[in-house]
């Protein structure tokens, strides 16, 4: 007796043909969707139950698809194997392993495959450690110690140093920024278009525009570079490409070592380098200004006030 073909057979009335499992197999979803057209009634809701959350399809039972369907197992049965399964609980494991492989794609996008969602805190702690480890190595074998030092020294007898980062790169800058006010340095620190180009605009011959870019690149960066160069003052760089258009277009690039890679971990070791680097850059201008040090803390400004400015650096509550 003839009927007319499962349309989730397509046009031959054959099933898409089995497949090994996990290796090469078609996407479930992908069948699915292309049966959709001609699926009718309480296969058709079953599709779009699945469809919908196949997540949640590749981790449930039968029983809970019925439901959210309104229907039988037993059509539930029928859909599978008219896409070429053995029956609901192969395609409910092929809708598993795409959340999976969809999951795991997403992970490495972002976090990388350093870490993975089941590494134990111990596993995560080491892989980290290393990460900062391997990054503090190549800023040693990278860094520019002789242009550190004449940055050091500009730094240091600097009228005002303006420092600028966006997005990712503002914490190590303002990082930087709170260090050499801390030891009396004119610092200031601006991030978005407005305040670099406004800072920039402030630098006279001497003084000091330093910008944090580990890519190197960008448009708003590289404004703050050429409006500080027209006024005369030295432009550096803290990058982790030293052959990105911002280190050629600054006076002072200072390479950290550490590539921007693509990753969660990867910019993890970068900003371990960058905040390396700013320590190395503070720690020579403190070196230049020990005096100065001194006086901020230990003068004041009337009878009494280098002992009550000193009582407040030695509160632990500060």
């Amino acid at each position: 007796m003839s009927h007319d073909p499962d349309p989730a057979r397509g046009a031959s009335g054959r099933a898409p043909g089995r497949r090994t499992e996990g290796v090469g197999e078609a996407s479930p979803i992908e069948l699915l969707r292309a049966a959709l057209p001609g699926l009718t009634g309480a296969k058709l809701r079953v599709a779009e139950v699945i469809l919908r959350d196949p997540a949640a399809a590749g981790r449930s039972s039968i029983t809970w698809l019925a439901a959210q369907a309104r229907t039988s197992a037993a059509t539930i049965t029928r859909l599978s194997t008219a896409l070429g399964f053995d029956g609901f609980p192969e395609l409910r494991a092929a809708l598993a392993r795409e959340h999976g492989r969809d999951v795991q794609a997403g992970w490495e996008k972002d976090i990388g495959s350093a870490i993975t969602p089941e590494d134990p805190p111990a596993k995560v702690l080491s892989t980290l450690a290393a990460n900062q480890f391997s990054a503090a190595r190549n800023a040693m074998a990278s860094v520019d110690l002789d242009a550190m030092a004449q940055l050091a020294d500009r730094i240091a007898a600097a009228g005002r140093v303006q420092l600028f980062g966006e997005w990712g790169d503002a914490p190590p800058a303002q990082e930087l920024y709170l260090r050499l006010y801390r030891i009396g340095i004119p610092a200031w620190f601006g991030e978005g278009s407005y305040f670099a180009q406004v800072g920039a605009s402030l630098l006279t011959p001497g003084d000091v525009a330093l910008v944090v870019s580990r890519s190197g690149e960008g448009e708003t960066p590289m404004k703050f570079v050429e409006v500080a160069r027209d006024h005369g003052a030295l432009t550096a760089l803290i990058t982790g490409d030293p052959g990105s258009p911002l280190a050629a277009a600054v006076d002072v690039p200072l390479h950290t070592g550490t590539g921007t890679g693509s990753s969660w971990t990867d910019y993890f070791a970068g900003r371990s380098s960058d905040s390396l680097v700013g320590a190395l850059l503070w720690a020579l201008v403190a070196q230049r200004v020990p005096d100065r040090i001194y006086d901020r803390m230990s003068r004041g400004d009337g009878p009494g006030a280098a002992a009550r400015s000193q009582d407040f650096f030695n509160d632990t509550m500060h």
